[in-house]
């Protein structure tokens, strides 16, 4: 066995030599045509390099730079590149850029992001970002993967129907924002350099946000993303929609954005210059690139009609300043919108400028993978004992545990020695991982799981498939099963016939007869009855929360490989479930009152429009945002916190009387400062809580900090009744108290956006909620000269 154990890793260095070598170098390769021209010089700056190889380019090449399969320059010893590469929750292969087998044949497969969110760990997506990466970079050395991953999905889950909610990180901007900052920091791992004010940084792999802006409607009730204009305030652009694209590019720093399928206010977002040139690249100063969604330019231009001609798309996406075309339409039509002078060289120069630094930072202009930072991985760093115990870790903290009726939970091994495990998810595996997944390491379904923990299972599926219609639904041998065991798990939900890219739901409810099953099984069961429910969107589980006989329901959303295992694990007590749900759960009449295509945030209750998520829908909800029971308890103590704090002016703001904004609304008067007129910097709000676990169960808990801004400002404004604007997890041992310390950013959490978007900071009293715990900070602005 020692000569086994010595020879392996022997093997596994001769086998990533051997993938090293096998992808050729990118450009730039030593005694190649190009090695002494300015663009390989690894000493000039990147911008530098870029401008050097444009000069040498013709028209003709620059132009097949401007799609996702760009064409080599066999000239300048430069390779061809697929762009297209994904990695939402895993190195995936539903993009052209990724290939399994050989060397390769899966990757490791976390939680989908709405289950992972439901975490409320940015450690812990950060750490997921950077196990992807390892896995990209070594598929890459392979030949086998891009570097530039257009992942994550960071739109907000606005409606409880759409059914690509499941890649998105929830409902919640600031949960958002903070999930597309760790993952993006996780990918990319910068390195070098000195970032915005001293150079670019070189990447790992490359991040992109997407898909900007408003994007949440794939396909329902006769209104498609391809044909959707969504109209949308600027209010609700500024607090909500963009909030996590913002992270994305200011905090995460990602290297590119995609723009999307549908209009906003009746520009296609792709040929929106406002949006591309002067909010992502002009205010947020993105480094790097934006992508359109796949035939994003075809689309506005054969289904939306918005240009006239092929060429005058081109213009009005490369003038957006769009800088690479996922599809081909960009190939084909720029030298023709050239000739008709609707574009110029310089517009094409920008774009591929744009692209080839991405590139440069990725290392593929240095020439031999060998002698870079990251040639080293290959198949040895892909499917790694570490990475997959941290897929099953994922998969435990993303479990919610919604109901626990008289501490059934967690189920003891030394009562329950047959439990019966029926649903039509009981055996899951591809359903586990959810849509934009590449090939598993493995699986571990949750019968597998539970076996683990108990001397029998008895399994009946009870349904045929997930959809369980018919008559001929094998619902009575689950039954029958139930009847036998001292326990029943049932395990059931969505998957991507029901929710997926292009499918959205029509119903909230459990599809097909899956209802009827869980009630039978309850009733037949002599013991406690758990519910497990799979799916990315939320569910109307009224029955069964209404139930007596189902006294556990855990919300696992779509688990990855582990899922099953993490399941059980939750079940039986080996983890503490410490996840809260990242969406609001609604019934389902709420569908009626809220058509898809209303994109308003805030309520219109005269016309019996209940708005939309936590912040501003106030009607009845199965579950609330942030939902989720734990085995023990905890409570909440304020450490620190000021009653008091004062927001400076800037400049000669200070001076300016005017700088402070009085509004009168229903009678109440609405004093507030703009954010752009104050003084931003270290504007912080210390908050300490001490956080008490009391049970006798070690566990992690999600401190969550919302704040209230004054009324008169709710009033004036239109703010949310409540915001989340910090969270922090802790583990807290039993008995044990650990401090949580938090800042509030004054400018960024403590503010609304007015009517027209403007960012303002509500003067008087703001409410900080901390479960139990309320506190009141007055804002107040520092003497004004008269």
């Amino acid at each position: 066995m020692r000569r086994l154990r010595l020879l392996l890793p022997l093997l596994m260095l001769a086998g990533a030599a051997a993938v090293v070598a096998a992808r050729p170098p990118f450009a730039c390769a030593p005694g190649g045509p190009a090695t002494s021209m300015a663009f390989c010089r690894r000493s000039l700056p990147l911008r530098a390099r870029a401008r050097d190889l444009m000069a040498r380019l013709t028209r003709a090449e620059k132009v097949r730079l401007l799609v996702n399969n760009a064409a080599g320059v066999p000239r300048l010893g430069i390779a061809g590149y697929e762009w297209w590469s994904e990695a939402l929750h895993g190195v995936s292969n539903t993009g052209p850029g990724v290939r399994f087998g050989g060397a390769f044949p899966g990757a490791t497969a976390f939680p989908q992001v709405i289950g992972t969110a439901a975490s409320f760990n940015a450690s812990l997506w950060e750490l997921i970002g950077r196990a992807v990466s390892d896995e990209g970079r070594a598929m890459y050395n392979g030949g086998q993967a891009g570097l530039t991953f257009w992942s994550p999905n960071v739109n907000i889950f606005r409606d409880p129907r759409w059914g690509r909610g499941q890649e998105t990180p929830g409902e919640d901007p600031a949960v958002s924002g903070r999930y597309a900052a760790a993952y993006v920091r996780g990918l990319q791992q910068p390195y070098g350099g000195g970032g915005r004010h001293g150079g670019h940084t070189r990447l790992k792999t490359a991040a992109c946000c997407k898909h900007f802006t408003a994007y949440d409607l794939d396909s329902w009730s006769g209104t498609d993303r391809f044909h959707f204009n969504a109209i949308v305030t600027p209010q609700d652009l500024e607090d909500t929609f963009n909030v996590p694209f913002r992270s994305c590019v200011v905090d995460g720093r990602a290297a590119s954005v995609m723009c999307s399928y549908n209009q906003v206010n009746g520009v296609p977002t792709c040929a929106d210059e406002s949006f591309l040139r002067g909010t992502i690249r002009g205010k947020w100063h993105l480094e790097g690139y934006i992508v359109s969604d796949c035939d994003s330019v075809d689309v506005f231009y054969r289904d939306q009609h918005y240009t006239r001609t092929h060429e005058d798309a081109v213009a009005a996406t490369l003038r957006a300043g769009l800088d690479l075309d996922c599809g081909p339409f960009l190939a084909v039509y720029t030298e023709g919108a050239v000739a008709q002078r609707k574009v110029s060289d310089a517009d094409i120069d920008a774009a591929v400028t744009n692209t080839v630094i991405v590139q440069m930072r990725l290392g593929m202009y240095d020439g031999d993978l060998a002698t870079q930072p990251f040639g080293h991985l290959g198949p040895q760093h892909v499917c790694t004992p570490a990475h997959q115990e941290l897929a099953l870790e994922a998969a435990r903290q993303s479990v919610v545990l919604l109901k626990n009726d008289g501490a059934a939970l967690p189920l003891s091994r030394a009562a329950h020695h047959t439990v019966a495990v029926v649903g039509p998810h009981s055996q899951a595996t591809v359903a586990m991982i959810g849509n934009y997944a590449g090939q598993p390491c493995r699986y571990t379904t949750p019968l597998q799981g539970i076996g683990r923990y108990v001397k029998t299972t008895l399994h009946q599926a009870g349904c045929t498939d997930v959809a369980c219609q018919g008559g001929n639904q094998p619902i009575a041998a689950a039954v029958d099963a139930a009847r036998r065991a001292d326990a029943t798990v049932v395990v059931v939900g969505l998957d991507q016939k029901v929710e997926a890219e292009g499918l959205d739901r029509t119903s909230l409810l459990l599809p097909g007869r899956q209802a009827e099953l869980v009630s039978a099984v309850a009733k037949a069961s002599k013991g406690p009855v758990i519910l497990v429910l799979m799916s990315g969107g939320p569910v109307d589980i009224a029955f069964a929360q209404n139930d007596r006989k189902i006294a556990g329901i855990l919300w696992a959303g779509y688990p990855g490989q582990a899922g099953g295992q993490a399941i059980a694990d939750v079940i039986f007590g080996h983890h503490n479930p410490g996840g809260k749900l990242p969406v609001t759960w609604y019934p389902q009449d709420y569908l009626q009152k809220a058509p898809m295509t209303n994109m308003a945030m805030r309520a219109d209750l005269a016309r019996g429009y209940p708005g939309r998520t936590y912040r501003f829908y106030t009607g009845p909800t199965i579950h609330p945002f942030g939902h989720g029971l734990s085995y023990t308890k905890f409570t909440h103590t304020l450490a620190h916190a000021p009653a008091q704090f004062t927001v400076q002016l800037a400049g000669h703001h200070a001076a300016a009387a005017s700088s402070l904004n009085t509004t009168k609304h229903l009678g109440r008067a609405a004093a507030d400062v703009r954010v752009s007129h104050a003084r931003c910097e270290g504007l912080s709000i210390p908050v300490h809580v001490d956080v008490k676990n009391v049970g006798d169960r070690d566990g992690a808990h999600t401190v969550l900090v919302y704040a209230s801004p004054p009324a008169a400002a709710a009033a004036a404004h239109g703010a949310p009744a409540r915001q989340l604007v910090a969270f922090e997890k802790v583990h807290v041992p039993a008995g044990g108290v650990a401090r949580v310390e938090m800042g509030l950013d004054v400018c960024n959490e403590l503010s609304v956006a007015d009517r027209d978007g403007v960012r303002r900071i509500p003067v008087g009293e703001h409410t900080l909620t901390i479960g139990e715990l309320t506190h009141l900070v007055t804002l107040g602005v520092e003497q004004l000269a008269v």
